[in-house]
């Protein structure tokens, strides 16, 4: 075999070798991503409900690109809490974990903090975790630690008086 030859076979054996190498780390990148706790696009949510503690839960649509409370006499929300409260859906996790992990009184899941169900799917807030500004956040049979800046929060006097 002639010494050009030779070279070729070994620098196509080492683009190969690289070519494997960096499929295999991008699958590894991909199965270790955390994702969002939702996969619905916020703009897409159209129907919320919010309960703070124990007391009442609060029902919400999307109609005409506004939201509107829909307890009794429909009347006009406010859309910047309410598409704050949409914006969960596309919360960054910092971690997942199976709920088995945990035991749900520890964490503040046995009696949630606050309770959001954005079109069905419904997240339960428990405790702040003790190593950040972080918060336990159940999805259905994982637990999720999210940014405690998307913690549901009550209406402010200044959010219940709208501007017609």
């Amino acid at each position: 075999m002639k010494r050009a030859t030779r070279q070729r076979l070994w620098l196509a054996t080492g683009i190969l070798a690289i070519v494997v190498i960096a499929g295999w780390q991008w699958q590894q990148d991909r199965a270790a991503a955390t994702g969002t706790l939702l996969t619905l696009d916020p703009s897409s949510v159209h129907d919320i409900s919010l309960s703070l503690g124990s007391g009442n839960t609060e029902h919400f649509a999307r109609r005409d690109g506004h939201w509107w409370r829909t307890d009794g006499t429909p009347a006009r929300a406010d859309d910047g809490r309410l598409g704050e409260l949409a914006d969960t859906a596309a919360a960054a996790v910092l971690s997942w974990r199976p709920l088995h992990d945990f035991d749900p009184g520890k964490i503040g899941l046995a009696a949630p903090v606050a309770v959001l169900t954005l079109d069905g799917q419904r997240l339960e807030f428990g405790e702040t975790s003790v190593t950040g500004p972080q918060r336990y956040v159940r999805v259905g049979d994982r637990v999720a630690l999210i940014s405690v800046r998307y913690t549901p929060r009550g209406a402010t006097g200044e959010a219940t008086k709208l501007k017609e």
